[in-house]
């Protein structure tokens, strides 16, 4: 079943504009079917805030049929916010004390920017080891995208992300390296997805921690891991959530910040994401740009739609089966764990029954 619109959030509005199914709550309480309720700790800067609100709404609300899921975006208070997504956020958003006392599914946990290269010294941290804790507790599987892994992996496993010479910018081909794990049931054994990144975990640094690699990328590492059990913390290197033009946004930020001095050197492409015409009009911008910031006159506009119209997403379609298929072991276990049989044989450190299957690779 679809996603439910149980507030007046606008990317409720959003997604029936693309063609969505979004019940109302009227509607949801006429229907014979479980509801279950996934947290969206939002924790990305204003700009992004509400993109990657819909990003995650959109692949809830498009990945499983098997209940009605209820969404409910929040948000850290200790993240800087301007006026305009502070109104959002107090209009729209749960507080994280509303939830903990109404309890959760799931959850997911986005990335963030930060300002330094120590993520303990972040604004995020403590009030993130909060949420972290609570969730082992009491909320059946979390996935952490991005940043969130990179957090998780320093203050509960002791591995502290890499910084690379590089950024890992681009679409890089990723594959299957476990393929018993039902997050990746029925998935294309090779398939895209972006990253964004400076910082690196290692599959070394992944298994030391104990925990199991699924997909990986010869070029960007790993992006899909899940904790000894399977499914209680599910981690995201990569951005599958992403728009087509997420990494065009990106591109054109960072030139932007070049032109204006505060960025250092002006942004690469993207790997495997522009064609070579569009590579073209982008070095023309760019030439344009820079002489006109050294003339003082007006920013040239940027040739989004220039640009956008070719560019292909690789990504989505898989990106759907993973979170569809999260979903479904999340409704299993939740399934499992409200029915008193399933309780009296319940082994919660393997409740996706993998440990026979993982014993014998």
């Amino acid at each position: 079943m679809p996603i439910v619109a149980h507030n007046d959030l606008p990317t409720f509005q959003r997604l029936l504009q693309e063609g969505q199914t979004v019940l109302s709550t009227d509607r949801a309480l006429h229907q014979e079917i479980r509801e279950l309720h996934i947290g969206l700790l939002n924790m990305m800067p204003d700009a992004a805030l509400e993109a990657t609100e819909r990003q995650f709404f959109r692949l809830v609300g498009e990945s499983n049929p098997i209940a009605q899921f209820y969404v409910h975006p929040f948000t850290l208070d200790g993240l800087p916010r301007g006026d305009k997504a502070r109104a959002h956020i107090d209009r729209f958003y749960d507080s994280f004390e509303q939830l903990r006392a109404e309890g959760l599914d799931a959850l997911i946990i986005t990335g963030a920017n930060v300002t330094g290269t120590d993520l303990s010294r972040e604004p995020f941290w403590d009030p993130l080891i909060q949420v972290i804790d609570w969730a082992a507790e009491n909320v059946t599987t979390t996935l952490c995208s991005c940043l969130a892994t990179h957090a998780v992996m320093q203050f509960r496993y002791g591995q502290t992300r890499i910084r690379q010479p590089n950024k890992i910018w681009g679409v890089f081909p990723h594959r299957v390296v476990e393929k018993h794990h039902p997050l990746v049931c029925d998935v294309n054994t090779r398939f895209d997805v972006p990253h964004s990144r400076w910082n690196d975990v290692s599959r070394a640094q992944f298994e030391a921690a104990g925990l199991h690699v699924l997909v990986e990328s010869e070029q960007a590492g790993v992006h899909l891991a899940v904790s000894p059990d399977g499914m209680r913390l599910v981690f995201f290197q990569g951005h599958p959530e992403y728009d087509t033009i997420s990494l065009l946004k990106e591109y054109k930020r960072d030139l932007l910040l070049h032109a204006q001095g505060r960025l250092e050197h002006p942004p690469p492409f993207p790997d495997n994401y522009f064609r070579p015409h569009e590579q073209a009009i982008l070095r023309e911008y760019s030439r344009r740009l820079t002489d006109a910031v050294a003339r003082g006159g007006p920013v040239p506009e940027f040739p989004e739609g220039l640009v956008s119209a070719s560019l292909d997403n690789t990504w989505h379609d898989t990106a759907e089966a993973v979170v569809g298929n999260w979903m479904g072991c999340m409704y299993q276990v939740t399934h499992r764990e409200r029915s008193k049989p399933f309780m009296d044989g319940l082994d919660p450190d393997d409740p996706l029954g993998l440990r026979e299957v993982w014993s014998k690779r």
